[in-house]
């Protein structure tokens, strides 16, 4: 899961949210055979763009013109997901429960500041758009070795969600700006700044779509691992390093693998020591299945070659040599 946070896709976000509008109402533009997308929030669906231009565009009360007016919330799954999405709800179903998701999302969002009064999606001012599709751009290094053309689809499964979200809240009064990292000298001066954690953010939309979906995803591929290992101290990279050996010998329970990544993490456990402690009791020690053998299923027998084998003894036993012919 890929959750990010941009000024625009356009790069400009301090004027009008026209052309980012325009720009995300492209697949209705050059598919005319499927059917079209509208914008959708926690409140609506079927919203047309000149409404989300408008209601965004008003929603800059005390803002200055060098000031962000809105963000945009990229709310992309990863092929395997998807695949799982469409396997479980089909297509449709699945382009419905993603936009149920991006919904839950923006709750997180909203909470991650912790300011009084913001609790959830509808105390903010945003729309979302629902995409099947992504294209190459002159980023991609296809373009740049001229294996693919600038604006040439991507292949296989691409839907994802793109989110405009108002610099100011619903009632257009509080500032809530995801730039603002800060946290503050005290735990009061930090509410009034309305400070962002945005690794908090990515996890918890990647934890909401494990629980929303009942999604079974391996510590490798999950952000706090992928995090931790690139950015976390040496003792957390090692603890990581067991708890993924440990998921890879006993891959039952992904949710108790989860929960002690978690915990490492976000610095719960401080050492080896406390993290075998804290396994004790989920199958058998932690230690334990270290240094168990890996499982392996035993290998498929081939339906035909086992055939053959026994159409050979019967063979024999009727003084069949399948080398020197019949037998006298």
């Amino acid at each position: 899961m890929y959750i990010n946070i941009t000024d625009s896709e356009k790069g400009d976000n301090k004027g009008s949210s026209g052309g980012l509008v325009h720009y995300l109402e492209k697949e209705n533009r050059m598919d005319g055979e499927q059917q079209k997308e509208y914008w959708f929030n926690g409140t609506g669906s079927n919203i047309l763009p000149h409404e989300v231009r408008m209601k965004i565009d008003e929603n800059i009360a005390k803002l200055g013109k060098n000031d962000s007016k809105f963000f945009l919330v990229n709310i992309s799954p990863s092929q395997k997901e998807l695949a799982f999405l469409v396997q479980k709800y089909g297509e449709q179903g699945a382009k419905e429960k993603l936009k149920e998701y991006a919904v839950k999302v923006m709750d997180g969002y909203a909470r991650n500041f912790k300011r009084p009064g913001i609790n959830g999606n509808r105390d903010l001012l945003w729309f979302a758009k629902l995409e099947n599709y992504r294209y190459y751009g002159h980023n991609d290094k296809e373009v740049k070795n001229g294996t693919k053309k600038r604006g040439e689809r991507k292949e296989g499964r691409q839907m994802h969600v793109q989110v405009i979200v108002s610099r100011k809240d619903i009632t257009n009064s509080i500032k809530l700006s995801p730039e603002n990292t800060s946290r503050g000298k005290n735990k009061a001066h930090s509410q009034k700044l309305g400070q962002f954690d945005r690794t908090a953010f990515k996890q918890s939309g990647e934890t909401l779509f494990d629980e929303f979906f009942g999604f079974e995803r391996n510590l490798k591929e999950s952000f706090g691992y992928a995090n931790a290992m690139k950015n976390g101290a040496p003792t957390q990279k090692a603890q990581l390093h067991i708890v993924k050996e440990a998921q890879e010998k006993q891959p039952k329970g992904t949710e108790i693998w989860r929960e002690l990544a978690r915990d490492i993490t976000d610095g719960s456990i401080k050492g080896v020591d406390e993290l075998l402690g804290k396994a004790a009791g989920t199958f058998e020690t932690l230690l334990d299945i270290l240094l168990s053998p890996v499982y392996e299923a035993p290998a498929p027998v081939i339906p035909n070659e086992e055939g053959e084998k026994r159409r050979r003894k019967r063979k024999k036993k009727k003084g069949y040599n399948p080398d020197q012919g019949i037998g006298r």
